[in-house]
């Protein structure tokens, strides 16, 4: 099985993987600047990811600094490094994706998302996408169809090598589109297929009631590397916030069981997903 890799995900330990050995050897900042002739300002943005394509000499003359002489765990890191500065097929739609979150989410072992207000993008068909569209008022048909190739281009995660998906939402998202039948079957058929996978569970909260998620939408990845810490999305109406702190993942996994608990059960929400088209 061919393991998938993100240069998001791969920036981010890099990032990491150089703090630490700064750290272990005991230089600062203006430290590591002094002894390889890198800017501060550079260092700090290969340190915090900022720079997005760091030059493998860079690399090198800061773990020469650092005093990482070993050669394997030195092939590592700048692996690690040319594995960062490749480009994600979603470069091609930045202007419809955030980058980010789905570098995170291509490389993610286990998904979780909660959504209150649409379908989880991962289980959207154009159709929906299409409908949520216009519903926006959007008018820009091109635009509308980027959304929808990009959409696409993102669901095949789930083809090969598929990630655990955990997919909860409310089914008033399903219900309002009473209007509009034929979206509504093509939606739910999809949903229904999707359900039969044994890496994908879906769960409805039921209409009307209360749910632990009324602060919103929230998405939990995990990922293969025990090294990768886990990160929960907030989705704004920019690119959105990314939290990593194991004390904020902790809080969204609480929020995460109670919504599992107060929603139907799979099977319960396969058994209404199919009253909804009959």
């Amino acid at each position: 099985m061919t393991q998938r890799y993100s240069p998001t995900v791969r920036r981010r330990r890099l990032s990491e993987e150089l703090r630490r050995r700064r750290t272990n050897a005991r230089m600062t900042l203006d430290d590591a600047a002094q002894a390889t002739e890198i800017s501060r300002t550079t260092v700090s943005n290969i340190e915090s990811g900022v720079k997005k394509r760091p030059q493998i000499n860079e690399i090198k003359a800061l773990l020469d600094a650092y005093g990482v002489t070993e050669e394997r765990e030195r092939d590592e890191i700048l692996n690690l490094t040319r594995q960062s500065r490749e480009s994600g097929w979603w470069s091609r739609y930045k202007d419809v994706l955030s980058g980010k979150f789905i570098g995170f989410e291509a490389e993610a072992a286990v998904i979780s998302t909660w959504e209150p207000l649409v379908v989880p993008g991962l289980l959207q068909v154009p159709e929906y996408i299409r409908a949520v569209a216009r519903a926006a008022r959007m008018s820009d048909e091109h635009g509308i169809q980027r959304a929808i190739d990009a959409r696409i281009e993102r669901q095949r995660i789930l083809a090969s090598d598929p990630p655990e998906l955990w997919a909860v939402f409310s089914e008033s998202i399903l219900l309002s589109l009473t209007d509009f039948p034929d979206v509504l079957r093509q939606q739910v058929e999809y949903l229904l297929e999707a359900a039969e996978a044994p890496t994908t569970t879906i769960q409805m909260t039921p209409e009307r009631r209360l749910t632990p998620g009324l602060g919103g939408p929230f998405v939990i990845m995990d990922f293969p590397e025990v090294v990768d810490p886990s990160v929960v999305y907030l989705e704004t109406d920019t690119d959105g916030l990314y939290l990593e702190s194991p004390e904020e993942v902790a809080r969204y996994r609480n929020i995460f069981g109670h919504l599992h608990s107060a929603a139907m059960t799979p099977e319960q929400t396969v058994e209404r997903l199919k009253e909804m088209i009959t």
